[in-house]
């Protein structure tokens, strides 16, 4: 397509844009696509075919837009219009209500995220539906993200179990030997091992206690999919003991429904209030040994309830020995907006606070489990810490 064909599309033809360009049939079907959406607030209907009798188009023919899109744009860009399409009420609406035009959708992170904020407003047809979407969605995370993150989790566990100086038949001669190549004698052709590194006892092992605290207000909708399948795989790991925490101004304790993110995900209800030192104070009460448990906020910290209380709590707790962290979004879209002056305090008190993509978040935890200086990780992996 030329340049002059994309101002064309951009201007929207007729007689004022300037162009004089006619464009091909395809260039037509793909600008009637997009001014379907970006044109809707203004025209107020799909300039689809489809109607339910009569020739005015007035009922938009959804199903049909949606396989356009992904005809004629890249898996990418169908994500992005999706997106797009899905904060119009109406639009958003008429694709979640019906069961043939939702089925027909691309399923990703955003579209499971808006079924969960109005799965109370879906018909039974629909909502059966809408869990096979779920569904499809977590398969696909899973299959991503799964072997990738038990790695990086349990080399994080190994080496809490390593032993320093072990006796011979608890050595790790491979870590021994690439621990002290720098102690190489050319002259005698072997290594003097300095430092010895051992697997440790067989019946001991590094338990690390992981709570998951999930903001469950309407912004956090992408960031808690996805930690509800992170939370998923860390519980299905030994060595771990993982607990999920949803709340808004309620809590819900979501830990027996982590063997199925489909049903933890249901769980989870987007939208309403926020107290975030009610859902601290409760997981403050979960916490049995402080120096082995890790405590992930997933908030904005705009709080609706006890600001003062929220902060008193996290330095509680890390000067306990909780590793506290704060993750302002768990999305590939950024923190679009939260409290600076609770992000402040906390980074003030040595508390992380940052937005995480999906990608890095399970080298993250590894981080915490081996209990690495958090800020110096994050500016190793160029993430801007929150001050």
């Amino acid at each position: 397509m030329d340049t002059l064909s994309r101002w064309r599309m951009i201007l929207g033809g007729g007689d004022s844009d300037g162009t004089g360009v006619s464009l091909s049939t395809q260039e037509g079907l793909v600008d009637e696509a997009l001014e379907a959406l970006y044109e809707y607030e203004r025209r107020r209907k799909f300039k689809y075919e489809g109607a339910a009798g009569g020739s005015e188009r007035s009922n938009p023919a959804i199903a049909r837009w949606l396989g356009d899109i992904r005809r004629y744009f890249p898996q990418s860009v169908v994500e992005v219009m999706q997106k797009d399409a899905m904060r119009n009420p109406s639009l958003r609406q008429k694709m979640l209500l019906d069961p043939t035009i939702l089925e027909s959708a691309t399923p990703d992170v955003h579209l499971v995220a808006t079924l969960l904020e109005l799965k109370h407003l879906m018909p039974e047809e629909t909502r059966e539906t809408g869990r096979k979407v779920v569904q499809k969605v977590v398969d696909d995370l899973m299959e991503k993200i799964q072997h990738r993150f038990i790695q990086a989790i349990t080399g994080a566990l190994y080496r809490q179990t390593r032993r320093r100086n072990p006796k011979l038949n608890e050595m790790d001669w491979h870590a021994t030997i690439r621990k002290n190549l720098k102690h190489y004698q050319p002259d005698y052709k072997t290594i003097i091992p300095e430092i010895k590194i051992g697997y440790g006892r067989k019946n001991r092992r590094a338990v690390k206690d992981i709570i998951l605290c999930l903001d469950q207000s309407g912004s956090m909708g992408t960031s808690v999919v996805y930690s509800g399948i992170f939370g998923a795989v860390l519980a299905s790991l030994p060595g771990v003991r993982t607990r999920m925490i949803a709340f808004d101004t309620q809590i819900a304790d979501l830990t027996e429904h982590l063997h199925d993110p489909v049903d933890l995900l249901f769980g989870v209800q987007l939208g309403g209030g926020t107290d975030i030192n009610n859902a601290l104070a409760y997981c403050q009460s979960l916490i049995a040994k402080p120096t082995d448990t890790i405590v992930v906020l997933l908030s904005d910290l705009i709080e609706g309830g006890d600001a003062g209380g929220m902060r008193d709590r996290c330095v509680q707790m890390t000067d306990a020995g909780v590793q506290v962290i704060v993750l302002l979004a768990l999305s590939d879209d950024g923190a679009s907006a939260y409290d600076r002056s609770n992000a402040s305090f906390l980074a003030e008190m040595d508390i992380p606070v940052f937005a995480c993509t999906p990608d890095i978040f399970p080298e993250l935890m590894a981080a915490a489990i081996d209990q690495r200086d958090l800020k110096q990780w994050a500016g190793e992996q160029n993430i801007v810490l929150k001050t």
